[in-house]
């Protein structure tokens, strides 16, 4: 369940958030559709929400609101598919305008999307129930690609600032050999990057600032750069594991393996009897030493005169 969390995920990552507009709200979607199973995000750039569902959760809530329905889920998902992108790709919905999609608030900040159509004939309804997304999941869909986004064309600025400083100098080299314009509209004041970044904010900032739609929308120069930045950060994230792989299968095995080990100890075990038997023999000798020494004690000891003194004769009174 988790690997196939992730692997949403990831799929979802590199889908764009597309503009739509659902009973007069203007949202950014993104969607992906498995064979059971779906993952829906939405935002309005107050609160972004979400739902996610797996086969046995969609077979419960389809028979909730289709009471009539006996179906498995592969019967009737794919005609949820078809009916639902277009909704949540700005389609507006199929040609033939069987589906009807709306969206009402719930208290506690959670939303409801409410769909019908026809399946074979008969009404067919559903309900995407979204509840406010976690923060890491924000983060990782929407925060961390607008920010890589805003640098990469921060950067793409600076290089069309230097580039149209160079043009600049060479029309000025141009002009001092003695070169003219055939066509005086053509002429251009000398590009000032101060200058310019303040006239395009006192322009520009107050158009997107009314504009919500606008500014809300992606455009689909905006739609393909989302990719490019996800596209990139996805093939860094799997050079940085296959990396750390290798590092882990090339670092060396200081274990030693059990035969050295086996080995090691019979060693130890032959130089422990060699010692025993070496110091075998200095045994027996130091026990003769010791026998010896006890014996020619015992003869000291019998060779040398009793100490005892003699018994003197009584000498008695009569004689």
């Amino acid at each position: 369940m988790t690997e196939s969390c992730g692997a949403q995920a990831g799929v979802l990552l590199q889908r764009p958030w597309l503009p739509v507009s659902i009973s007069g709200c203007q949202l950014l979607t993104k969607s992906w559709f498995g064979e059971t199973a779906y993952h829906v995000l939405l935002t309005d750039m107050h609160c972004v929400w979400e739902e996610r569902m797996e086969a046995a959760a969609i077979q419960s809530r389809v028979q909730e609101l289709n009471r009539r329905l006996r179906a498995p889920v592969k019967a009737f998902f794919s005609h949820l598919c078809e009916v639902v992108q277009p909704c949540l790709s700005g389609g507006g919905g199929r040609p033939d305008a069987e589906a009807q999609i709306s969206l009402t608030r719930q208290e506690g900040g959670d939303i409801r999307l409410r769909l019908k159509s026809e399946l074979a004939g008969l009404p067919f309804y559903w309900e995407f129930h979204c509840t406010p997304a976690p923060i890491t999941q924000v983060c990782v869909q929407l925060v961390r690609p607008l920010l890589a986004m805003s640098h990469l064309l921060q950067l793409q600025v600076e290089q069309l600032e230097g580039l149209l400083t160079r043009k600049d100098a060479e029309i000025q080299d141009y002009r001092e050999t003695g070169a003219t314009l055939s066509r005086e509209r053509l002429q251009t004041d000398v590009f000032d990057e101060q200058t310019y970044r303040e006239d395009f904010m006192v322009k520009a900032l107050p158009q997107v600032c009314t504009e919500q739609r606008d500014a809300l929308g992606f455009s689909s120069d905006l739609q393909q750069l989302y990719g490019a930045v996800v596209a990139h950060g996805n093939t860094r994230k799997r050079k940085l594991s296959e990396d750390r792989e290798q590092l882990a299968s090339e670092e060396p095995d200081l274990t030693p393996p059990l035969g050295d080990g086996s080995i090691s100890s019979g060693e130890t075990d032959r130089e422990q009897s060699q010692n025993r038997q070496v110091d075998a023999p200095g045994a027996k000798k130091a026990e003769r030493r010791s026998a010896q020494q006890s014996v020619s004690v015992s003869s000291d000891a019998a060779e040398r005169p009793s100490s005892k003194p003699k018994k003197k004769k009584v000498v008695g009174l009569f004689r």
